[in-house]
């Protein structure tokens, strides 16, 4: 057995990377089993780097050392072999696919020696227009925020959470919540103004948002809403329960369903987040894929939903 580290050297505290390469080599040095550590050099490396590796057929374990958007590339690399494996080491801030782990994720995670001799299990992935997802696809004002951010961190003096409130402040004040939309889902066809779209397959987006408490990445289903026009008020009221998985609370707000494909297009330009990464488009077509991944995790923790 390989083991991979596809290491994300923008994420993280300044020291990060170092300090990360020395705990490989401590621990995986005198295990006798071959191993390599990689820093990936911008956008696409790591899936890159993990599809050689599973190419090759001989067993790997891909450690997607930073956030959700190079556990994404991993996914992407490794998706559909079945010799391959994936997990994240978290590196940075980002983390919301491993929060469905227990609240203890960061620490857990970080043992390598654990991971390194936990279990697997065979994950369900998203398809949106040819990018594969783990976790979640929203499509609406919150995509559209989290896709600004970006944007707004490039600012002179605008800190990451700066780049959040200036983010929402403009998209929820000034350019509006909604856009006209076509839904098609579950047999169901709805043209109308649309403020967000969000199909789960793990539960967790957005920094701790958990629209779905029981979604399940391992159930053959995708748990999809559609929140229709709402004013600033009702919004404001909503997003709060919205982000707590209440949604069961508001059925004449929020439509709810379990599928395996979801459509939703406009005359306008759309954005789509997938695990972090932003696509953009007037026509989305989400379903569940044909390929799988294997996630491997420490022994004794479990991805099943708390009661």
């Amino acid at each position: 057995m390989k083991h991979l580290f596809l290491i994300n050297p923008a994420a993280g505290k300044k020291g990060s990377t170092e300090a990360l390469e020395n705990r490989i080599r401590a621990i995986f040095a005198p295990r006798g089993e071959p191993w390599e550590a990689i820093l990936t050099r911008g956008p696409g490396h790591a899936e890159t780097c993990a599809r050689a590796a599973a190419e090759t057929g001989e067993p790997v374990r891909i450690y997607a050392c930073g956030g959700d958007g190079t556990l994404n590339e991993a996914v992407n690399g490794a998706a559909g072999f079945a010799n391959a494996a994936v997990t994240n080491v978290p590196k940075g801030t980002g983390n919301d696919f491993l929060k469905i782990f227990g609240a203890d994720y960061r620490s857990r995670f970080s043992d390598l020696a654990a991971l390194a001799d936990g279990p697997q299990a065979c994950f369900d992935l998203m398809d949106c227009n040819g990018r594969l997802g783990i976790g979640v696809v929203c499509a609406g004002v919150d995509a559209r925020v989290a896709a600004d951010v970006h944007r707004y961190k490039a600012l002179p003096l605008v800190t990451g959470m700066g780049a959040y409130i200036l983010s929402l402040t403009v998209n929820v004040l000034f350019k509006g919540i909604a856009r006209p939309t076509v839904v098609e889902v579950g047999g169901r066809r709805m043209e109308e103004d649309t403020s967000i779209i969000c199909i789960c397959n793990g539960r967790y987006y957005g920094g701790g948002f958990m629209p779905v408490g029981d979604a399940m990445p391992d159930d053959g289903v995708l748990d999809m809403l559609v929140v229709p026009r709402v004013n600033r008020r009702t919004f404001a009221r909503l997003v709060g329960k919205y982000a707590q998985g209440r949604y069961r609370d508001y059925p004449e707000l929020i439509y709810a369903c379990q599928g395996q494909t979801i459509c939703f297009s406009s005359s306008q330009e759309l954005v789509a987040v997938v695990d972090g990464e932003v696509l953009r488009g007037r026509r989305f077509t989400v379903a569940l894929s044909e390929r799988k991944v294997a996630f491997f995790y420490p022994a004794g923790l479990s991805y099943q939903p708390k009661d």
